[in-house]
């Protein structure tokens, strides 16, 4: 299994690929690496933040390991169609929805350490607003040493997930 390295405003977190449960999902967030962005909390899906990443594309995965309850720690992605492109980061409670109503999203992704933080995350997400956030491979997987917070800075070249995602398929519309 793979881990990840993620940096949510002030803390550090690392979480594990479910590659098993989610082999398609994992291998396209890993083509997105390293994947910088802002995190807010979510407006329908409880004690929740989310990273939105547009209505403007969808991306071509299944159904993977998908879930509208996950656990706090338990990352969704979810492909768009009913709602746009997100990534869903619960720190409690949650139920995953949209304006539309409720959504499925694959868990591809569960924090293994600093899940203890996850709660004053989404305190902090929820009263002082956007927080940047990147997701890297762990230090550990690439054999070198990264300090924790290393990843605030961003990496020359690098740029904002949002650019970076996948060739989409084209976005289905819905009759009214």
């Amino acid at each position: 299994m793979s881990d990840l390295a993620i940096v949510a405003g002030p803390f550090s977190f690392v979480a594990r690929l479910e590659e098993d449960a989610a082999p398609r999902t994992c291998t396209l967030f890993r083509s997105m690496l390293p994947f910088h962005s802002q995190i807010i909390q979510a407006r329908w899906s409880g004690r929740s933040a989310w990273i939105p990443m547009g209505f403007d594309r969808t991306l071509d995965l299944p159904p993977e390991n998908a879930t509208s309850i996950p656990l706090p720690g338990q990352i969704l992605l979810y492909p768009g169609g009913v709602s746009e492109v997100e990534i869903l980061f619960p720190y409690g409670a949650t139920y995953f929805a949209s304006v539309a109503g409720p959504l499925a999203g694959n868990h591809f992704l569960t924090v293994v350490e600093g899940q203890e933080r996850l709660e004053e995350l989404g305190e902090l997400v929820l009263w002082k607003g956007a927080q940047e956030i990147v997701f890297e491979i762990a230090a550990s997987e690439t054999g070198g040493f990264r300090a924790p917070n290393s990843s605030r800075t961003r990496l020359a070249g690098s740029t904002d997930a949002a650019d970076r995602l996948p060739p989409s398929r084209p976005r289905k519309t819905q009759s009214r």
